[in-house]
């Protein structure tokens, strides 16, 4: 499709792609960006792991809330799946195996990436949503379908985030379960809307079970 995040930058960063053994790709937040997410993942780093990261046109991949009606975040919605889907491509065509890459975002970039893997669940690598869950305005499990064979998704969240409702997690995270996926899910008392170190060594942890 050519909507408004094709044409982007992809940045990249780690072990070069025609070196690496995995990948990882990072989806930012609402007004961040693709090098700031990159940035992060220096604290969770491993050698032999290449991380790319898609940047969102005007640094939001969609306008409304992700509990908006559907139609409200198109045609962001639909062109940030793109674009994910272009950052995969660009690891698979290097040789690197599904199951061997992983989707990492934050935020809005959660959103996007729990939305990408539920919409098109096969065997990853690994899915981390990061404050984040499945976008719509109401979320029904029936509406999904698929095998994630054992891929192992990590939602953490604040109890309290002003922007990610608990029940949304709660469900997203139940919709996963059913499409056979190994679901860790962390609700932080009184946290915010940020990253705690809890977060970032369970995300070492991950990254390096790639290599495994």
């Amino acid at each position: 499709m050519n909507g408004p995040h094709q044409g982007q930058p992809l940045v990249t960063a780690g072990t070069p792609l025609d070196e690496a053994e995995a990948a990882v790709v990072l989806v930012h937040g609402r007004g961040a960006t693709a090098r700031s997410i990159v940035r992060m993942a220096e604290s969770f780093h491993h050698p032999g792991v290449a991380y790319l990261a898609p940047q969102a046109s005007n640094n939001t991949w969609y306008p409304s809330p992700f509990t908006a009606p559907v139609e409200a975040n198109e045609p962001g919605r639909t062109s940030g799946l793109q674009a994910i889907a272009d950052a995969i491509e660009r690891a698979t065509d290097a040789g690197i195996p599904t199951d061997r890459v992983m989707l990492l975002g934050f935020s809005q970039g959660a959103c996007l990436g729990s939305e990408f893997v539920a919409r098109d669940p096969r065997r990853y690598g690994g899915l981390v949503v990061l404050s984040g869950g499945l976008i719509g305005e109401t979320i029904d499990p029936d509406d999904y379908d698929g095998d994630l064979d054992h891929t192992p998704v990590f939602f953490g969240c604040s109890d309290i985030d002003p922007h990610i409702p608990e029940g949304r997690v709660q469900v997203s995270a139940t919709v996963f379960e059913r499409l056979n996926a190994d679901v860790t899910t962390r609700l932080y008392p009184g946290m915010g809307h940020t990253i705690n170190e809890d977060e970032r060594e369970r995300v070492s942890a991950m990254v390096a079970n790639l290599l495994d």
